[in-house]
C-alpha cells in the first residue's frame, strides 16, 4: 500500500501540461544570461527566437551564446540557416514547435522511466525544460499564437516592389502600405523592406481572389484563422531595466563589435556571399557595410549603429509590453537579483 501511495503521488505533476518559459524583452538587456541561469538550475534547453542568431557565420553582430555556452546548455535553432536563404516567421514557428515537443517528449521519457522504479524526486522534475529566449518579436507571436493563412507569396510582385523602393526609396513603399493597412504600416518599419513588401503583398492578393468583396488587410487577416501553441503551459519573464542604463549597455556593446571585428567580419561575408546576404541588412552589419562602401566613416558608422540599435530597443519595447502574462523584472538579465527572481518565478510553476 505504502509503495502504491509513493507511485500515485506525483502523478499530477505528470499529468500537467509541461511548461515552456519565455524570456523576453529589448537588446541588450540581458535576455541570455537569464535563460542561462534559469537552463542550469532547471536542467533546461534553450531555443533561440532572434531570428539573425540563426544564420551561420553571423556571429560578431548576432552577440550569439559562446562556444562554452553552447557546449555546457543544449541550444537550437542557432547557426542552422544558409546566410543566402530565407526563414519566414511561420517556418520558424513550425520548427520551433516541433523542438519544443522533442524537449519535452524527452522530459516524459524520463519521468515515466523514473515512476517505474520509485517517487519522482525533486531532482528529477527539472530535466528539460524548454527556455525561448530572444527579441524577435514576430518570430515569438507566430510561435505562441500562430500566424494568419496569407496567400502565397509572388516573386513577381515582390520584384517589381523591390524594384520600386531602389528607384523610389524604402519610404515610398511604406507610404502604399499606409493607403492599404495603416495598422500594418504603424507596427512595420519603413526600413524593414521585406515585412513591408508582405504586408502590401497580402492587401493586394487577398483583393484580387475577390475582388467583388472589400480589399481585406494584413492587419484583418491577422486576426483570423490562427493556431495557437496547445498542449503547454506559458510562463513569459520579461527583462525592463531602467532605459537610460539600457541605452548606455546598447551604446557600449555597438562599440564592443567595432572594436571585435565587426567590419572586417562584414567584409568577409561580403566577399564569400554578397549583397544578397540577408543578415547584412540588419543592424551593425549595415552600417559596416556603409563604411566599406565609403558611406560612412568609423565613427560616423558606430554613431548610427548605435542610434538603430537604440531605435530597435524602443520598438521592442513596446511590441512586448503587448504580449499577455508578462512577469516583468526591473533589471538586466545578468544580475544576480534578477536572476534570483526569476528562477523564483519558474519554481513557483514548475
Amino acid at each position: 500500500m505504502e509503495r502504491a501511495l509513493k507511485l500515485q503521488k506525483p502523478q499530477s505533476v505528470t499529468d500537467r501540461e509541461p511548461l515552456v518559459v519565455v524570456v523576453l524583452g529589448p537588446t541588450a538587456s540581458g535576455k541570455t544570461a537569464l535563460a542561462l541561469a534559469i537552463a542550469r538550475h532547471f536542467g533546461g534547453e534553450i531555443v533561440n527566437c532572434d531570428s539573425v542568431a540563426m544564420y551561420r557565420e553571423f556571429e560578431i553582430g548576432t552577440a550569439k551564446p559562446s562556444a562554452a555556452e553552447r557546449a555546457e546548455i543544449p541550444h537550437h535553432l542557432l547557426d542552422c540557416v544558409d546566410p543566402l536563404a530565407d526563414v519566414s516567421a511561420g517556418e520558424y514557428a513550425r520548427q520551433a514547435r516541433r523542438i519544443l515537443r522533442e524537449i519535452v517528449r524527452r522530459d516524459i521519457v524520463l519521468r515515466e522511466s523514473v515512476l517505474r522504479e520509485s517517487v519522482l524526486h525533486e531532482s528529477e522534475q527539472r530535466r528539460h525544460l524548454p527556455i525561448v529566449s530572444g527579441g524577435t518579436g514576430l518570430y515569438l507571436r507566430a510561435l505562441l499564437e500562430g500566424l494568419f493563412p496569407g496567400p502565397q507569396r509572388s516573386e513577381e510582385l515582390r520584384n517589381r516592389l523591390r524594384a520600386r523602393a531602389e528607384k523610389n526609396g524604402v519610404e515610398h513603399l511604406h507610404r502604399i502600405l499606409r493607403r492599404l493597412d495603416s495598422s500594418a504600416a504603424n507596427r512595420i518599419h519603413a526600413n524593414d523592406v521585406a515585412k513591408v513588401i508582405r504586408a502590401i503583398e497580402v492587401c493586394l492578393a487577398s483583393h484580387q481572389s475577390s475582388p467583388r468583396a472589400s480589399r481585406r488587410n494584413m492587419t484583418e487577416l491577422w486576426q483570423e484563422g490562427r493556431e495557437p501553441l496547445h498542449g503547454f503551459r506559458i510562463l513569459r519573464l520579461g527583462l525592463n531595466p531602467d532605459r537610460e542604463a539600457l541605452y548606455a549597455r546598447i551604446n557600449q556593446r555597438a562599440a564592443n563589435m567595432f572594436d571585435q571585428g565587426l567590419i572586417a567580419e562584414t567584409e568577409r561575408l561580403l566577399a564569400k556571399y554578397g549583397a544578397q546576404a540577408r543578415p547584412l541588412a540588419s543592424l551593425g552589419y549595415k552600417q559596416a557595410l556603409q563604411f566599406l562602401r565609403g558611406e560612412l566613416d568609423r565613427e560616423s558608422a558606430l554613431a548610427a549603429a548605435q542610434q538603430a540599435h537604440r531605435n530597435y530597443a524602443k520598438r521592442q519595447i513596446t511590441w512586448f509590453r503587448r504580449e499577455p502574462d508578462v512577469h516583468w523584472l526591473a533589471g538586466f538579465g545578468d544580475d544576480a537579483d534578477i536572476q534570483a527572481q526569476g528562477i523564483a518565478t519558474v519554481e513557483r510553476e514548475i
